[in-house]
This record gives C-alpha cells, sequence and structure tokens, in this order.
C-alpha cells in the first residue's frame, strides 16, 4: 500500500466504535485497512476505506494476508469478544507492527492488553461518560481536554458576572495558579495573558492548569 498520502492504520473491528475509527482516520488523509469478520460490517466501509475486507483477526496468516504487518498502527476496536481481542493484538504484535492501541471493556481486560504490551488501552464508554458528566456538572463549563499529569485545558462560557472586566485583572493567575492560554469570541482569537482584552458576553475562556484549581475557579465565578 502506499504511504504517499499519511500513515498507514489498521483497524481489527468495524462496529460503531471501530467504524467511526476507521472512517474519521481515512477522511484525514491516512491509509485505513479494516478488518471484520462480518460481511456486512466490511460492505459497509468498501467505499469510505483504502481497503475493507473479511478477515480473522485471530488468525496470524489472515492479518499477514491483509497487509496488517505494513501498518504503522494497529487499532484492536472490539472490546466485547475478550479472546478475539487478546489474540487479535498478539497477532499485531508478531507481525511487528510498531503501535497498537486496543479497546478494553474490563479491569482485567485491560490488565491482559498491558501485559502483552499494548501501547495505549482505552475505554471510549467510561472515556465518553466522564467526560460529558464534567461537562454536565459545571454549566460553564463548555468543554476540556486531558493533557495528562493532572493538566486540561478547560473551555469556559464567561458568567455575567466577569462582563467587561480586563482579562490581565482576573485572579486566575495569583489566586488559582491557572494559566489563561486565551479567548475565544466566536471562531476569532482576540486575546491571551497580560493582554488588554475586555471579556464580553459569550467568550470563551481558555483556562491551562490542574482538575483542583480549574474547579475552584469555576465555583468562584
Amino acid at each position: 500500500m502506499s504511504r504517499k498520502n499519511g500513515r498507514v492504520f489498521g483497524v481489527i473491528g468495524l462496529g460503531n466504535f471501530g467504524g467511526t475509527v476507521a472512517t474519521e482516520l481515512q477522511r484525514f488523509g491516512n491509509n485505513v485497512i479494516g478488518i471484520d469478520i462480518d460481511d456486512q460490517r466490511v460492505a459497509n466501509h468498501v467505499e469510505t476505506l483504502s481497503q475493507a475486507m473479511i478477515a480473522d483477526a485471530r488468525d496470524e496468516a489472515a492479518l499477514r494476508e491483509a497487509g496488517l504487518a505494513e501498518c504503522d498502527i494497529g487499532v484492536v476496536a472490539m472490546g466485547s469478544d475478550l479472546e478475539a481481542s487478546i489474540l487479535s493484538a498478539m497477532n499485531l504484535k508478531l507481525l511487528g507492527v510498531p503501535v497498537i492501541w486496543a479497546k478494553a471493556k474490563t479491569k482485567t481486560h485491560h490488565r491482559i492488553l498491558s501485559r502483552l504490551g499494548v501501547d495505549r488501552v482505552i475505554h471510549p464508554e467510561v472515556e465518553v461518560g466522564q467526560h460529558i458528566a464534567q461537562v454536565l456538572h459545571n454549566p460553564l463549563v463548555r468543554d476540556y481536554v486531558s493533557l495528562g499529569n493532572g493538566y486540561h485545558v478547560v473551555n469556559f462560557r464567561i458568567p455575567e458576572s466577569l462582563e467587561g472586566k480586563k482579562l490581565a485583572d482576573l485572579p486566575h493567575n495569583e489566586s488559582y495558579k491557572l494559566r489563561c492560554i486565551g479567548v475565544m469570541r466566536g471562531t476569532e482569537f482576540v486575546g491571551n495573558d497580560g493582554s488588554g482584552c475586555t471579556l464580553e458576553r459569550d467568550d470563551l475562556l481558555l483556562l491551562l492548569g490542574r482538575r483542583h484549581d480549574l474547579r475552584s475557579f469555576a465555583a468562584s465565578l
């Protein structure tokens, strides 16, 4: 497979999660090989992926024949079939795929995949649920991104109490140890830390910091 247009990804399991990952990776300009044992799932992606084929990922030879050994990154996207998930990850390791991500359903499943050397084990339902709960918990939080080591970037909606105030006058830095990345006004980036930006209704404040400090700042607004 040609690598002129991005990296090569192998996605094993084309259900709701795997199909979405594969389709989006393809849309971003990568080459994607999609594998599933269900002929209907494969048929649904024949026109959208570089390759979509019926294969049993538990069979190393079948994955090699499908071209998975040429992938830069492999994604094991099925989680309900523990045996298939584990064998798929093992086979990707045997094929020499440099980076492997895998979906897990349980803590035990997670531990097994980690022991196999999977680079990142993901829990989509749990992660999405936590994300939604965080946003629902504080109505001022529009969205957030976890950066690891306890740090997050949070997108705060400016409340009425801050309208007309200067960005430089907010207590986020000294009192809460937060760093302001900037302010979004619609689709325009209009200010950053220390600027004379005056906050307006519907502005979005982008702050970087630890979760506890971000929560304290949000509670003070």
